[in-house]
C-alpha cells in the first residue's frame, strides 16, 4: 500500500515545492506535482497520472482539499475515480478528509448524500418547468427538416420508384431523414 501525492499551484510564478516537501515528509513514494488552474478540470494532467498511478489499497495524498477541487461535484468525481481504483484519499490540512478512516468515510458519505440530494432537486425543479412550458405549449426539440406537405410528397415519388438518396438529394437533407418521413412515428 502506496502513499502517491499530488502538488498543484495555480500560476506558473508560484512554486510547489513547499507542497512536494510536506508530501514526501507524508511518506509519498512518488509525487505528481504541476500549473495548472484549479477552474479547469481537464487540464490536471498530473492529477490524472497520480489516480492512474493508483492501486488497490493506495492512497493518493494531498496538502489540502482546494489543491485537488473546486466543487463538490468535482471532488465526487473524483473520489469516484479512486474508490474504482480501490485506493482511499487524504489531505494534511484537512483531517476529515481521509477515507482510510471510519470518520472521512462518513464525511464523504454524507457529502455524497447532499450532492445527490441536491441534483434530484434540480432534476425535480427542470420537470416542473418542462411541465409548465409544455402546458403554454412550447414544442421540445429540433424543429423538423420537412413539413407535412413535404413528407406526403416524398412519399408519393418514392412509391413511384425514386430511391432515398434521390429523394435525399432534392430535399437537402439525409437519408435517415427521408426514412423518417416515409415511417413517421407511430
Amino acid at each position: 500500500m502506496a502513499s502517491i501525492g499530488y502538488a498543484r499551484v495555480s500560476s506558473t510564478d508560484q512554486d510547489f515545492d513547499a507542497q512536494v516537501e510536506r508530501l514526501k515528509a507524508a511518506r509519498c513514494e512518488r509525487v505528481f506535482a504541476e500549473k495548472a488552474s484549479g477552474k479547469s478540470t481537464n487540464g490536471r494532467h498530473a492529477l490524472d497520472k497520480a489516480v492512474k498511478a493508483l492501486r488497490p489499497g493506495d492512497t493518493l495524498v494531498t496538502v489540502r482539499l482546494d489543491r485537488l477541487a473546486r466543487s463538490i461535484r468535482d471532488l465526487l468525481s473524483l473520489l469516484d475515480n479512486i474508490k474504482a481504483a480501490g485506493a482511499h484519499i487524504k489531505a494534511l490540512d484537512d483531517p476529515w478528509l481521509d477515507t482510510t478512516t471510519p470518520h472521512g468515510e462518513l464525511i464523504l458519505t454524507v457529502m455524497g448524500g447532499l450532492a445527490e440530494f441536491e441534483r434530484k432537486l434540480i432534476r425535480q425543479r427542470c420537470d416542473e418547468g418542462i411541465k409548465r412550458a409544455k402546458a403554454r405549449g412550447t414544442q421540445f426539440g429540433r424543429k423538423p427538416v420537412l413539413d407535412a406537405g413535404q413528407c406526403r410528397k416524398i412519399a408519393e415519388r418514392y412509391a413511384a420508384g425514386e430511391t432515398m438518396a434521390e429523394l435525399a438529394r432534392d430535399y437537402g437533407c439525409g437519408e435517415a431523414t427521408i426514412w423518417r418521413a416515409l415511417h413517421p412515428a407511430r
